[in-house]
């Protein structure tokens, strides 16, 4: 299992976000930030939509390198277990949609502010348009084990129709424990599916009130000393030996790191380098 096929057209690579939509998501993140979780989750997944984009570019438009699933997951106070696409507009109801089509389809452009530092040093404020694919409504509990179920069911369908690919990634984004019961069995399952290049990985970003605790640990012992941290390290994939020679080039990582972060700035970190592969 190498994780090392190149990635193109016609064997193009796959990643599913599943969002924790709890009640909890409305919570403050961070005691110096003043945002609010599903905030914050909803601009680092949008900057990474972007990002993705920006990796598919040529010079003759946005190639289809990538298949992209958001996927979000609440309990509502009011009905049945929610687990569906996030994506609006044009893209709405959609479970995995191409590259191409996401840099098309925003739902509109926002006007903010970005700050760079220019030839002499001076850091300057410089207004941009940044793109809004995703927005997060928070309310209920969160139903894990429904998520992973249906991340198997999209993801057996992907990996039957491109069984030479680089293998899917699923990243699950959360603050608490799952609310549906233990999600062991289904992470399991959704880690067996397989190209002939490797398994699905499975990586968890735990949002919690303190964000950038833990960074890919390989021991429990670096973990918060909370159930729900454990739980999911113990369902979170190992990082592949290409994908830890290449996070050991910048960072600080041991044999046998999982994906498990607690801060999406260093998810968004692992896919800069985890999608270090060839296009073709």
């Amino acid at each position: 299992m190498a994780y090392e096929a190149p990635i193109c057209r016609t064997n193009p690579g796959c990643i599913v976000l599943l969002i924790d939509q709890s009640g909890s998501m409305a919570d403050t993140w961070g005691a110096t930030t003043g945002q609010t979780k599903d905030k914050g989750v909803a601009t680092a997944i949008n900057r990474l939509l972007h990002n993705l984009v920006l990796k598919c570019c040529t010079d003759d438009g946005v190639r289809s390198y990538y298949d992209i699933g958001v996927i979000a997951y609440h309990d509502p106070l009011k009905g049945g277990i929610s687990v569906e696409s996030a994506f609006g507009g044009p893209l709405a109801g959609r479970d995995l949609v191409s590259i191409v089509e996401v840099a098309e389809n925003p739902l509109r452009l926002e006007e903010r502010v970005k700050e760079e530092v220019n030839e002499t040093g001076e850091v300057i404020k410089k207004k941009v348009k940044f793109p809004i694919w995703i927005e997060l409504h928070p309310d209920g509990g969160r139903p894990l084990s429904a998520a992973l179920r249906h991340a198997y069911v999209i993801l057996a369908d992907w990996v039957r129709r491109h069984p030479d690919s680089y293998p899917p990634l699923v990243i699950n984004i959360t603050d608490g424990e799952a609310t549906d019961g233990d999600p062991l069995i289904d992470a399991q399952r959704l880690m067996d599916l397989k190209t002939i290049d490797g398994h699905v990985l499975l990586f968890h970003c735990m949002i919690s009130a303190r964000p950038g605790q833990v960074f890919f640990p390989a021991h429990e012992d670096e973990l918060p000393n909370d159930r729900c941290s454990r739980l999911l390290f113990k369902v979170a994939s190992e990082l592949p030996p290409i994908i830890l020679a290449e996070m050991k080039r910048e960072f600080s990582v041991q044999e046998g790191a999982r994906g498990f972060v607690a801060d999406l700035v260093d998810v968004i970190r692992f896919l800069a380098i985890g999608t270090r592969v060839e296009y073709r």
